[in-house]
C-alpha cells in the first residue's frame, strides 16, 4: 500500500551529524503533518520531532531540543546534530491526517497515524 520511505541513517560517533530524508513517491501530503519517531529493541516508539506544513511550525522532544531539525518541502527531512549514544535507535517518518497541529503528533496514538516508513538504522557510537 502506501509506504513512506527513509534514507540517510548509518553510524556516527558522538558529536557527529546526520540527515535523514522521507519521501512521498506519488503522493501529496501537503496537508498532513510530517513527522519522525524512533525506536530502539524493547522500548515503545518514541516521538522526535513533527512540523505542520511546509515552512511551518515544528515541535520536538525535549530530549532533542536545540540539536535536530525538522523541515520539509516535497520530501521530509531531520538534521541531527551533536548526536548522542542514546539517539541510536530505528528512525520513522510518519503522516497524520487527524494531528491539527505539529504538537500533536507528539501525544496521539500510533494508531491515528496514517502512514510509516519501515525505518533507517542510526547508531551514535561513544
Amino acid at each position: 500500500q502506501v509506504q513512506l520511505a527513509e534514507s540517510g541513517g548509518g553510524l556516527v560517533q558522538a558529536g557527529g551529524s546526520l540527515r535523514l530524508s522521507c519521501t512521498f513517491p506519488g503522493r501529496t501530503f501537503s496537508q498532513y503533518v510530517l513527522g519522525w519517531f524512533r525506536q530502539v529493541p524493547g522500548k515503545e516508539r518514541e516521538f522526535v520531532a513533527s512540523i505542520r506544513s511546509t515552512g511551518g511550525s515544528t515541535y520536538y522532544a525535549e530530549s532533542v531540543k536545540g540539536r535536530f531539525t525538522v523541515s520539509r518541502d516535497n520530501d521530509l527531512y531531520l538534521q541531527m546534530n551533536s548526536l548522542r549514544p542514546e539517539d541510536t535507535g530505528v528512525y520513522y517518518c510518519a503522516a497524520c491526517w487527524k494531528c491539527t497541529t505539529a504538537r500533536t503528533m507528539a501525544g496521539v496514538d500510533h494508531n491515528v497515524i496514517d502512514y510509516w516508513g519501515k525505518g533507517t538504522q542510526v547508531s551514535v557510537s561513544s
